[in-house]
């Protein structure tokens, strides 16, 4: 699969009562496109996980970028954000031989 998975770990700011629904909505644990969120109780602290297509010259930094885009699409207030990338395309799988 060419496509990195993305960790952003970050704190909300304040979130009204609309911001809260939809960050209800948008919680889960999967990696996908479009992201999805946990978050501690009081939805100040949250973890995003989003996977990025790669492309054949794409880096951590695309990567990141691209998680970015996602996390902005969902039009919550965020800041002091840290990233954990992992790039699928160097994972080995070991198979069973037998």
């Amino acid at each position: 699969m060419d496509a990195f998975r993305v960790l952003i770990r970050g704190k909300f700011d304040p979130l009204d009562d609309e911001a809260r629904a939809l960050l209800e909505a948008k919680t889960d644990v999967a990696f996908t496109e479009e992201g999805t969120f946990t978050h501690d109780v009081n939805a100040t602290a949250f973890t995003f996980r989003c996977q990025v297509p790669a492309g054949p010259d794409d880096d951590e930094r695309a990567a990141k970028d691209g998680a970015t885009a996602a996390l902005d699409a969902h039009g919550l207030p965020y800041r002091d954000l840290n990233y954990a990338v992992t790039d699928l395309r160097a994972i080995k799988i070991r198979r069973k031989r037998g």
